[in-house]
């Protein structure tokens, strides 16, 4: 379901640790990623949890809004992310383009402060002359598998783990600093550290440096919907599935990725692998 909707705002003061502001153009994202934390935006505008996936708010009256926001704030070197709660570059931007708007009116503007962007998709390939405009932009690209059969079970719908790591390369070539987005990291990796190495060899080839690595989010809300689709899953595997909210579980998998990024020279985010209670 497509809804257009006006937004009183935009540019949202972030509660994120390194950025000031955001920028969701969208409410809602078509990739309903089964795992994802933002499944409670639907709540704002009548939808369940259970919704998620299946419902895109596009903000049409970004431009106007954020046009006048971004006039009244003197400092333009803060730094901005797109997008906290929704992929920016889903498959509608095809059609409304409201990241790329975001984006222009950003240079319009001037802005000097950091820009950083977070998608799935290689959609993100098509504003690269764009993003050479900014003097000081990144991109990243979530990366939790680089086996598209398993992306595929509990990322239903968004572009395949091989697209986004091609993206991730073309955007290197052309010039533009990139970050993976490693997370959230499924349970198997623990018992499985190859797999992990796996997506360490292939962000690596891509050219990009510099990671974020995030824990599993078990929230109850999360859990319920996650839950849902692993019903038809190995034993085995589900039963990595509910250890992967304790400590004992996330400091063994701390460890393997610390032995892991010996053996690379990849930044680490954060200096550590984000964790949720």
């Amino acid at each position: 379901m497509i809804t257009e909707i006006k937004a009183k705002s935009i540019l949202v003061a972030s509660k994120l640790p390194d950025t000031d502001f955001v920028i969701n153009a969208y409410t809602g994202c078509t990739f309903g990623c089964s795992y994802c934390y933002a499944s409670f935006m639907g709540r704002f505008n009548g939808k369940s949890i259970d919704d998620w996936g299946s419902y895109v708010f596009p903000k049409v009256n970004l431009e106007e809004v954020l046009d006048g926001e971004l006039s009244k704030i003197k400092d333009k070197t803060k730094a901005i992310f797109l997008s906290s709660v929704t992929d920016p570059y889903q498959g509608l931007e095809t059609k409304y383009q409201l990241t790329k708007k975001a984006l222009e009116l950003l240079l319009k503007h001037h802005w000097t402060g950091e820009i950083s962007i977070l998608t799935k998709s290689p959609l993100v390939t098509r504003d690269i002359e764009l993003f050479k405009k900014f003097p000081n932009i990144e991109v990243g690209l979530t990366i939790t598998s680089t086996d598209d059969s398993v992306s595929r079970i509990l990322e239903q719908s968004a572009p395949p783990a091989s697209l986004r790591l091609k993206a991730l390369k073309e955007l290197n070539q052309a010039g533009i600093k990139t970050y993976a987005f490693i997370g959230p990291l499924l349970p198997h990796f623990s018992a499985t550290p190859e797999k992990l190495k796996d997506i360490f060899d292939s962000v690596w080839e891509t050219g990009t440096r510099e990671i974020y690595m995030e824990h599993l989010n078990l929230s109850p809300y999360i859990k319920v919907r996650l839950f849902e689709k692993l019903s038809n899953v190995d034993r085995a595997i589900l039963e990595k599935f509910y250890e992967a909210g304790t400590d004992k579980y996330k400091k063994e998998l701390e460890d393997v990725i610390s032995n892991l990024l010996k053996s690379y020279d990849f930044r680490l985010r954060l200096n550590e692998v984000i964790s949720h209670r």
